[in-house]
């Protein structure tokens, strides 16, 4: 079976990746296609756009957090019932965790997806050529297709750019205009951005200059190839064990695939620890990572599902707390205007914006049985209090180098800045962990 397959690439970060794909994603669409979207790396932001262009929710695909196999048969099952699939790359198309690793090159060969980049050819012209023969030439496993150039001042521009194309030997797709209507504003903390931005036309205006500009037809036609069909057992569905999700503006940091394995061992139920009162029935609590120091007044005044939480948790009720959420868990938060918010209380320690510091990377957690893998990105940190939680397990960043995030323990609450990813290995682990 034949499918166009794409991997959205860039010789660098900046280069206007997540620009274009928005603008392919929401044009596809709007041509009425079925389009599945996909993330390189570990990133739960962008995918949140995909989702808002597309009409579909997005993919990571993470070979540092899961195996090449589990990559591959995440790609044939949410691909297999799409016309097309839409992967965006992280950082330059080449940077991993290790080299290559874990790069978006990596993630393309095992997949075996043509790759088209986007090229910032801002302040350059015919330079571009070696740059271009380099990235075609550097790695044959994979398969670059094309290439769209970002920030073109002009049709006299994109000319030259053509013309080093040619030299190359790279097929010049097409030019996205220098336009200040179709850049992403700065991101809050690397990761949101402002909340006056509206995506939704943001997709629109460049899926508009993407028709006029790319020749999108040529694109899907080098990039239409056998589809990678994957066989994988999937274990039946039970309905016995209640799994609660805590999902709203605050809480919204989440893999799909974590959420596809939670329903695959029971019953999901979501609820919304800013206006529900009530804490769903569960025999399982997910705590997800997001925006909790957005929401701080709104968080302190729901005092009933606070004490609704505390309470399930005291009571011996298994949770898992990331991030965010394990900032939610402690006796307050205090945000960037300098005030103490009181929050669930659970555990005894306070977490604060102030002196905010960017803490991020892989992270790989050995237990005495088991290896968990995720990733961790706050600007936050969490002051002790009197009596110092329980900890437990050894923390690694990707190059193997020990680091002091800490894995907290309380009762049966299991709680850490890791954002874990499970969707392979299932939640069953985390908990039994805490029992």
């Amino acid at each position: 079976m034949q499918k166009t397959i794409i991997m959205i690439g860039a010789a660098t970060s900046g280069s206007g990746k997540t620009t274009f794909t928005l603008g392919l994603l929401r044009l596809l669409k709007n041509r009425g296609m079925k389009v599945q979207p996909f993330k390189c790396g570990p990133d739960y932001i962008d995918t949140k756009h995909h989702a808002m262009a597309a009409g579909e929710e997005s993919v990571n695909l993470d070979t540092f957090m899961a195996s090449g196999k589990h990559v591959k048969q995440l790609f044939s099952r949410y691909g297999n019932t799409s016309d097309i699939c839409v992967a965006e790359g992280v950082m330059g198309l080449f940077d991993g965790y290790d080299g290559m690793k874990g790069s978006s090159a990596e993630i393309a060969e095992v997949i075996g997806i043509p790759v088209v980049l986007v090229l910032n050819a801002k302040s350059t012209a015919y330079s571009v050529a070696p740059v271009l023969y380099g990235f075609k030439h550097f790695y044959p496993g994979i398969r670059i297709v094309g290439v769209v150039f970002n920030f073109v001042a002009s049709e006299a521009h994109y000319a030259y750019l053509q013309q080093a194309c040619e030299d190359a030997g790279v097929e010049a797709l097409g030019y996205l205009p220098k336009d200040d209507r179709i850049v992403i504003p700065s991101r809050h903390l690397g990761l949101s951005i402002d909340e006056s931005f509206c995506f939704d036309a943001f997709a629109d205006r460049v899926a508009g200059v993407v028709d006029k500009t790319v020749n999108v037809d040529r694109l899907l036609e080098l990039c239409t190839v056998d589809f990678p069909v994957y066989e994988e057992k999937m274990t039946d569905v039970s309905e016995k064990t209640r799994i609660a999700i805590a999902r709203d503006e605050a809480f919204n940091f989440m893999y799909r695939e974590n959420i596809e394995a939670l329903r695959r061992e029971g019953k999901v139920v979501f609820f919304s620890p800013l206006r529900d009162e009530v804490l769903p029935e569960a025999d399982f609590l997910y705590l997800p990572g997001g925006y909790p120091e957005l929401y701080l007044s709104e968080l302190s005044a729901n005092e009933k599902m606070r004490s609704a939480i505390r309470e399930y948790c005291e009571a011996g009720g298994h949770v898992l707390a990331e991030c965010g959420g394990m900032m939610y868990l402690c006796d307050s938060i205090t945000g960037n205007d300098s005030k103490e918010y009181p929050m669930v209380g659970v555990l005894k320690q306070r977490a604060t914006m102030e002196q905010m510091k960017l803490k991020l990377g892989y992270r790989e957690v050995r237990f005495e049985d088991q290896v968990v893998r995720g990733h961790e990105f706050h600007y936050s940190r969490v002051l002790p209090g009197d009596h110092p939680l329980s900890t437990i397990g050894k923390v690694y960043n990707a190059k193997g180098i020990e680091v002091d995030t800490l894995i907290f323990t309380y009762k049966n609450v299991l709680a850490s800045y890791i954002h874990f990813y499970w969707g392979e290995i299932g939640i069953g682990y985390f908990r039994e962990k805490v029992k």
